[in-house]
């Protein structure tokens, strides 16, 4: 049986920085990064993409719609 990886997708122009998504991810694969886009926001990043399960819960809860998962098999 195939292993299922995921793989989040962050537009960054479109991160305000909520940190929504940080406290949904069951995996602790994302964070609040520190540079910022051109808003002045810092935006999301994967800081442990290899524990990422692709459960899409911070799609789920991103009130701008900027996070994109994607499921990958290995």
């Amino acid at each position: 049986m195939a292993k299922i990886r995921g793989a989040v997708v962050v537009e960054m122009e479109r991160c305000k920085g909520c940190n929504l998504c940080v406290v949904a991810c069951p995996s602790d694969v994302l964070e609040i990064g520190k540079e910022v886009n051109s808003r002045g926001y810092n935006f999301a990043i994967m800081k442990n993409p290899d524990a990422c399960i692709g459960c899409a819960s911070c799609g789920y809860v991103c009130p701008d719609g900027s996070i994109t998962i994607y499921k990958v098999k290995e």
